[in-house]
Formats: C-alpha cells, sequence, structure tokens
C-alpha cells in the first residue's frame, strides 16, 4: 500500500513547497514540479523519470486514476485533500503531483527536420509569455526553442502551467546569445530578427527555408549582439497607437506566416 501523508509538517511536503517557490532549489537538486494528468503524461512519453507521484484520491478522475498505474507502487504517495492543496500550484491539477529529474537539452542534442523552423527567444521576461510561446510552438509544429538567458528556469511551475505541458513535447535549450548565434551559422540556419528598425515587412521576407525567428524583449527589443549578427530584420505593420504586440502574439504572427509559405507542411 502506498505511503499516505496527512501532516502538512511532513518533510517531504516542506520538499514540495520549496521545489515550487524557489528556482534555486528546483536547479540545485535538479528536480521539477509536473502537476496534472496531462502534463505528467507527455513528460513521461518524454523521457523525464518520475521520481514521487502524490495523489488525492478525492480529487482523481477517470484519466488519473488511469495514470497511477502508469508508475511503480513504490514511488506513489496518498496525501490528504488538505495536503494536496498546499502541494499543488494551480487549480484543476486532477488530484496528482509529479516529482521527477529534470533533463538538461543541449544544441548538441537537438535534432532538426530537413527544413528546420527554429524560434530563438533573448531574456525571456515572463514565465506565462515563455509558456504561450511553447504553446503556439507545439501548434506550428517548430523543431526547437532557444532561450538566450542561462538564467531562464525552463521548467518554473508557471511555464509548466501556461504551456499546458508543451514544454515536455517541444525541444527547449536554455544557452548564451553567442552559443545560438553560433549554432545557427554551422546549421545553415538563416536568422530573421524582429526589430522596430526593419524596413521589410515579415511576409515579405522568404521564409521557406531554414530559418530562426529571433525576438527581443517586449519592453527593450533585441540587444546590439543580436541586430549586429542576424541576416535579416523584419518588422510587423503597427496601425495604432501602440508600437508593441505581446512577445507570444508577435512571435506566432511571424512563425505561422513561416507556416503559410511552407503551405502549412501539405
Amino acid at each position: 500500500m502506498p505511503e499516505k501523508i496527512t501532516s502538512l509538517q511532513n518533510p517531504r511536503i516542506k520538499q514540495i513547497v520549496l521545489l515550487q517557490q524557489k528556482s534555486k532549489e528546483r536547479i540545485r537538486q535538479n528536480l521539477i514540479i509536473v502537476e496534472g494528468y496531462r502534463e505528467i503524461r507527455w513528460a513521461v512519453e518524454a523521457g523525464f523519470t518520475a521520481r514521487s507521484l502524490f495523489f488525492c484520491p478525492e480529487l482523481l478522475n477517470v484519466d488519473s486514476r488511469e495514470a497511477l498505474g502508469m508508475f511503480k507502487t513504490d514511488i506513489l504517495t496518498e496525501v490528504s485533500r488538505e495536503v494536496f492543496n498546499k502541494i499543488a500550484y494551480r487549480e484543476g491539477s486532477d488530484g496528482l503531483v509529479l516529482l521527477a529529474s529534470a533533463i538538461k537539452t543541449s544544441l548538441d542534442d537537438l535534432i532538426l527536420s530537413d527544413n528546420p523552423l527554429v524560434i530563438v527567444l533573448e531574456a525571456v521576461e515572463k514565465p506565462g509569455n515563455l509558456g504561450a510561446v511553447l504553446r503556439m510552438a507545439d501548434a506550428a509544429k517548430v523543431d526547437a526553442i532557444l532561450i538566450c538567458d542561462h538564467l531562464t528556469d525552463i521548467y518554473n511551475p508557471n511555464v509548466i502551467r501556461s504551456s499546458i505541458g508543451c514544454v515536455f513535447t517541444k525541444q527547449v535549450v536554455a544557452c548564451s546569445t553567442e552559443e545560438a548565434i553560433a549554432w545557427l551559422k554551422v546549421k545553415g540556419i538563416r536568422s530573421f530578427a524582429a526589430a522596430l528598425t526593419a524596413k521589410q515587412f515579415y511576409h515579405q521576407v522568404d521564409l521557406t527555408i531554414p530559418a530562426a525567428i529571433v525576438m527581443g524583449t517586449e519592453a527593450y527589443g533585441l540587444t546590439e549582439k543580436w541586430l549586429k549578427s542576424v541576416d535579416e530584420g523584419i518588422i510587423i505593420p503597427m496601425l495604432g497607437k501602440h508600437d508593441s504586440l505581446n512577445i507570444a502574439m508577435a512571435t506566432a504572427i511571424i512563425t505561422f506566416e513561416a507556416l503559410r509559405q511552407r503551405k502549412f507542411y501539405l
């Protein structure tokens, strides 16, 4: 029978709460927290090693009850509703919280299609924005997403939540700007940078070739390092009073223009 925890002071529960709240702890312990049946299933399918699965019988639905069968009994831990509410980061977690080992993917690990489409994000400001981009990238069948900021916590609970688990369905790498620029050149991938100073509209360039869509922060755009290194600058026409779209929306506009030009892979 699985162990049952009913105390909020249990050391294992305190560990989960600490991991939920502290990026440094997740990185130090090389552990991530995954909530919900769908997200847990995708994490397991992506090869993440399960360490512990906490479940609350009262909150399980048909799918999450079935998911329990995916794991060995010795990693299952039953918790009370009060304890589950303490360790759950969001509502609607299907009564499941998984503790798993993180997977660190490098540029050398990436597997690309014959005609790759890559998204490069420089210094993502908010986990929710990164999650939204990952969700869009999954829908667009993008090959990989490069995050040019070693401080970005790819497995932040907000990233997992806002991406609805797409952080596990896509190849995501955190690297430096220098590493990303060098990798794109070695792979023969042409870079297209979204910038307010660009002269070409995004739909006027050829995105049917191996391409990387490079996006900067909403507040400051791309750094000079990127602007001096990219192959072409592109801009989305702005017809209103503001000169900036949400980063996820802007990335989606250009990404799906690339798909349109590629005839949606049909």
